[in-house]
């Protein structure tokens, strides 16, 4: 998601025109586009902004805009503007409001937007001329509790059907050949009689694009119709990102997922069965809080049934605003590095193994 904001952002104000710069040397003006998803990434965007000393005017858009708020001048004098993720579509106004006498001293936070104008996403930027992200909807509802996206980005909404096949249309007029579809929740995505199903058989349809992808998918929306689309679409990947954080019941009820491991492992069972050679995918949190032994025993289990192709292994870590930040942090950060390393370890193992069948088949 970040990812296309970036590029959001960059066709606003080249239409504003500003001159994107290679080079940050170059560049008199620095956005940080950011993400408050781990604790990791806050401190880096920290640490970089902390790193030009003044040198250069810098703005905080995004999640961590969204989060801190004002407090952001706080915590960095360096930062001249802060803009939450449902007001970017601001920033060619707000760098307007700024001259060469004030540039320094102004300070500006715009955090109070619930939507955005849909046009946003037609300037026709892409960083890569052959491949596009496409939004398709924004923010999130299921409040999952170690997650602060409802609270950055506000709850699940769905574009326009019709303008998201517009978006597609003239991407592929203008050269793009593949297009990877973006939310938080894309199979929740509903749109009057369009629905994530139907959405994916128009794309498909779209004369000139080649291949086309999603990204990311919940279990409790899943099932077998949506396995067969992924199955029977001939320009759509057949792969699946499928995010199941734990192996255990309790966890997961913790973490307000909706569904339980043998759920879970019945939809691995169905994709494996419907989408031959599918690859699959998922992330997984160890060390939430209360996690015991057992627990991660659970999820080391699930792993090993599930042979994913590939997972995105992540250390717990408290966040704002969530409902798992009021719960004690008590799985020392020793014990998560070793379940950490010893699920990724055992990934490592599956990953490889499944890279030597494809290569024989």
């Amino acid at each position: 998601m970040n990812v296309r904001d970036s590029e959001v952002i960059c066709g606003l104000l080249k239409r504003a025109g500003y001159k994107i710069c290679i080079d940050e040397k170059e560049a008199d003006l620095i956005i940080f586009n950011t993400c408050s998803v781990r604790q990791h990434a806050e401190d880096r965007v920290w640490s970089l902004i902390g790193s030009y000393k003044g040198s250069k005017v810098i703005g905080l858009v995004g999640c961590m805009a969204q989060n801190y708020k004002e407090e952001a001048f706080n915590r960095d004098a360096n930062i001249k503007f802060v803009v939450g993720p449902q007001d970017i579509h601001k920033l060619p106004d707000i760098l307007s409001k700024f001259d060469d006498n004030n540039l320094l001293e102004r300070k500006i936070w715009e955090t109070d937007g619930n939507i955005r104008p849909d046009e946003i996403y037609q300037s026709g930027f892409y960083n890569d001329l052959t491949h596009a992200y496409l939004v398709i909807s924004e923010g999130c509802s299921n409040f999952c509790t170690y997650c602060v996206v409802p609270y950055v980005r506000g709850p699940l909404r769905h574009r326009k059907s019709e303008n998201i096949l517009k978006e597609a249309q003239e991407a592929v007029a203008n050269g793009v050949t593949k297009i990877t579809l973006l939310g938080q929740n894309v199979n929740a995505y509903k749109d009057e009689n369009v629905n994530f199903v139907k959405l994916l058989t128009l794309f498909n349809e779209i004369s000139g694009l080649k291949e086309f992808s999603f990204f990311t998918s919940h279990p409790k929306d899943a099932n077998k119709d949506f396995f067969r689309t992924i199955r029977d679409l001939g320009k759509l990947n057949k792969s699946l990102h499928l995010p199941v954080q734990s192996g255990s019941d309790r966890i997961l009820k913790l973490m307000n997922r909706s569904y339980s491991r043998k759920e879970y492992l019945g939809l691995v069972d169905s994709y494996r069965k419907i989408v031959k050679g599918g690859i699959l995918t998922t992330d997984i949190i160890v060390g939430f809080p209360t996690e015991t032994d057992v627990d991660f025993s659970e999820t080391y289990d699930l792993v090993k049934r599930a042979e994913f192709n590939a997972a995105f292994i992540f250390k717990y870590s408290t966040r704002p605003h969530t409902e798992a930040n009021k719960l004690a942090d008590d799985v020392p950060r020793s014990e998560k590095e070793k379940r950490h390393e010893n699920i990724l370890d055992l990934q490592r193992r599956i990953s490889k193994k499944a890279s030597r069948i494809s290569k024989n088949d």
